[in-house]
């Protein structure tokens, strides 16, 4: 694998940092900024919205850049965002400034995941699009709980100067080592060419299936927590390691998913939907035992982030007129998907069906990822058919009849012809010559 994948790896690391580190200092900056948890909370939901709106609003503005210049000016924004959020004097502003920093996180991606695929064989694009995710997934089992606990020690504000340092170490790293890449295509440049894609209804299932699927996986991770130190019976520092466990699991998904997407998009695409299911069952379970609890949370992580990979070749696979726009739109996708699963699990939590309903929740939105991917299925295999019809049936040329010109007519009748009368078979035959008559001899 190219070793400017690992540029695009420690920008992915950043990112993924600055968006989940937040839930972890979340107490400490409400406390610093004089309001409650809850408004705190939005810092959370500015980041998020920040994504959604982003994601595709940037990616046509850069259209027309090169993928390198757009992976530095996107990087370089977040960079911003989060340095000016660390010397925020107020929750107002600190939102603003969360708001700024999710802008360019969605584009960042979507041109990584591009310019990624295009570093490598056709075999291996999927595989190089999630060592790419490999960053994100680690900020979960690494930067998520070394920046909480940085944020305890020495305050919120040097967790996020660090997520800034890092993003600028991510933009000097894509400027040294991933290669340039020209312009995009003539047709892929214009915001016309880019939103034309979008007339394709595999594009929104596919955009659909990540909403779906991936918020079964948000309905339980959203509450882990508590269900694993009320239902489990953990303390509330074990639960931080579990916490790195589930990360830990993100990432092995996320390398599986690669791997699999290569081989064969749509069975990996069931396959993890399944999985997603049946694992997010299983915990209503297991749930009850330390250690049974434990071994399923990182199997959620496993199967739940296995998705990511093998969406992100779909949608590329289903918009190759417009990959940057489509992979832009897909973390819009994931996005939304953290906050149906979130709201799905906290509805049922808080209609008193307990923490272990949005165990539930999960098996069901799964459950419409996979309807909503045999309907893909059934879709291309219909216009498979249409395409095969339309094409031209080849009629077998006529044997050129000056082939049989050099026969001998007597080759010809000779041969037994059903049909033919026996006069026209002799007036086809050559008549014989008569004897020549010898000539006299001059005396």
């Amino acid at each position: 694998m190219p070793f400017a994948l690992v540029a695009l790896a420690v920008g992915a690391f950043a990112i993924g940092t600055a968006e989940f580190v937040m839930m972890g200092v979340l107490p400490q900056a409400a406390a610093e900024l004089g309001v409650s948890i809850p408004t705190a909370g939005n810092l959370i939901s500015g980041y998020a919205l920040g994504v959604v709106v982003g994601a595709p609003a940037l990616t046509l503005l850069g259209a027309r850049l090169s993928r390198k210049t757009m992976l530095v000016l996107t990087m370089g924004m977040f960079t911003a965002g989060n340095a000016l959020f660390a010397l925020a004097p107020n929750a107002g502003l600190g939102m603003l400034f969360r708001f700024l920093s999710g802008l360019p996180h969605g584009a960042f991606f979507g041109a990584g995941a591009v310019a990624a695929a295009t570093m490598v064989a056709p075999g291996r694009k999927a595989k190089a699009v999630s060592m790419m995710f490999m960053g994100l997934t680690l900020a979960n089992v690494v930067g998520v709980p070394l920046g909480t606990l940085l944020g305890q020690q020495f305050g919120w504000r040097a967790t996020f100067a660090v997520v800034a340092a890092i993003g600028l170490a991510g933009v000097a790293a894509i400027v040294r080592l991933v290669p340039e890449q020209g312009r995009p295509a003539p047709g892929q440049s214009t915001v016309r060419d880019q939103v034309a894609v979008f007339r394709s209804p595999q594009v929104w299932l596919a955009l659909a299936i990540v909403t779906f699927g991936l918020g079964g996986t948000f309905s339980v991770l959203s509450y882990l927590t508590p269900i694993l130190t009320d239902v489990s019976g953990y303390s509330s520092t074990s639960v931080t390691l579990l916490l790195a466990l589930a990360g830990l699991g993100m990432t092995v998904g996320n390398y599986l998913g690669g791997r699999i997407a290569d081989k064969a998009v749509m069975p990996g695409v069931y396959t993890a939907l399944v999985g997603v299911a049946a694992v997010l069952g299983l915990f209503t379970f297991t749930s009850g035992n330390k250690v049974t609890a434990a071994v399923t949370v990182f199997a959620i992580g496993v199967v739940g982030f296995m998705v990511a990979p093998i969406m992100q070749a779909l949608v590329m696979e289903k918009a190759e007129g417009a990959p940057s726009l489509v992979s832009a739109a897909l973390q819009s996708a994931f996005n939304i998907a953290n906050s149906i699963g979130a709201y799905a699990g906290g509805l049922v939590i808080a209609h008193g069906l307990g923490l272990l309903a949005p165990n539930l929740v999960g098996v069901a939105l799964a459950g419409v990822g996979m309807v909503l991917a045999v309907t893909m299925t059934g879709l291309d295999r219909k216009r498979a058919a249409v395409a095969t019809a339309d094409q031209p049936v080849e009629e077998p040329a006529d044997e050129p009849v000056d082939e049989l010109a050099d026969e001998p007519v007597d080759e010809l009748v000779d041969e037994p012809v059903e049909g033919l009368v026996p006069e026209l078979v002799e007036e086809l035959r050559p008549a014989e010559r008569p004897a020549a008559m010898p000539q006299p001899v001059a005396a």
